[in-house]
């Protein structure tokens, strides 16, 4: 467990000192690649929470992702167009304030979780995961066929929002505020995963009955966990579409959604830095061989097959030598 506590500190430390030597080295593009991996990170630690202690296979996360991106597009395009967002019964201006905005994702993706968790666990198993697909798919079709906000074609963002004291536009001083919120995301995320709301969550993935029979209503500790990390991960399409300047209804594909669970099995599922190792590594192999060939994905899926077969606590119970005992 040390052992695994210094891996964390030292991915930390890589995560600060590859954009400090591309800040002195004037490489911008270095910073904003490190970017979107930290924000694909937030989004995995948000699934983790409801995949690795839950137990809870969602195949229609990137619905929260989609939603927590269209909430900043919305949002900051009604307020650089000067266009309210409604009139009637109230006003409803749109804003470029980043807290604003994140609130606003946080609030839209605990709510969405929690209408369609309180169906989704209903299920259990493969109903579960075609259930939380569906959901994922009919909000990206409703995404394409909505024209006010771009349809198929999604919808840009000219200037990045901003945040108070710091000039977002800056590549550095923007990540800096994404890995700042990944860390507090981090931070919290162990202290529920330690908590007593944690500790019977992970009793509920394992060992269900026991559970019910100290009184704990199961249905209502996964639906909360459900909750929090659909809010989690709608923070993070909040922070990918500020990044981009631009949000589209791919975000809510059933391709991202695998995408995610993949940074999960890859780091490790059910450990905390798991999604952080994980989405690094799938933006490091994006970025060298996407150069060489379109179908870098195979390469991916090698790597994937070796994770599943060779080392089942992922990369980091690979090097850590610790395998967590409910992670398969």
């Amino acid at each position: 467990m040390l052992r695994e506590r210094y891996l964390n500190l030292i991915i930390l430390a890589i995560l600060v000192i590859i954009p400090l030597w591309a800040w002195v080295s004037d490489e911008p593009f270095t910073i904003t690649l490190v970017t979107r991996a930290v924000i694909l990170a937030l989004a995995g630690v948000g699934l983790n929470l409801a995949l690795g202690q839950g137990g809870l296979v969602s195949f229609g996360h990137a619905a929260y992702f989609g939603i927590g991106g269209y909430a900043m597009g919305i949002l900051a395009s009604h307020a650089q167009n000067y266009d309210p967002i409604i009139e009637v019964p109230f006003l409803i201006e749109g804003t470029n304030s980043m807290p604003i905005i994140w609130l606003v994702a946080v609030i839209a993706g605990a709510l969405s979780a929690l209408v369609i968790g309180a169906l989704s666990l209903r299920t259990t198993g493969v109903y579960f995961i075609m259930v939380t697909l569906a959901f994922g798919q009919m909000l990206y079709y409703f995404a394409i066929s909505w024209p006010a906000y771009g349809g198929e074609d999604g919808l840009s963002i000219y200037v990045r929002n901003q945040f108070p004291g710091v000039n977002t536009l800056d590549p550095m001083q923007f990540f800096v505020v994404c890995f700042v919120i990944l860390c507090v995301v981090l931070f919290l995320v162990d202290r529920i995963n330690k908590s007593p709301f944690g500790l019977a969550l992970d009793g509920a993935h394992q060992q269900e009955e026991r559970v019910q029979t100290v009184g704990i209503n199961v249905y209502r500790l996964r639906l909360v966990a459900f909750v929090i990390s659909g809010a989690i991960t709608a923070l993070a399409g909040a922070l990918f579409a500020d990044l981009n300047r631009f949000v589209s209804p791919v975000m809510f594909s059933w391709h991202f959604s695998g995408e995610i669970i993949v940074f999960i099995i890859l780091g490790g599922v059910a450990r905390l830095f798991g999604p952080v190792v994980g989405a690094c590594l799938f933006i490091l192999l994006e970025h060298i061989l996407g150069d060489l060939s379109d179908y870098w994905h195979i390469y991916l899926g090698a790597i994937l097959l070796f994770v599943v077969l060779f080392a089942k606590g992922g990369i980091l119970g690979f090097l850590s030598k610790k395998e967590v005992p409910h992670a398969g």
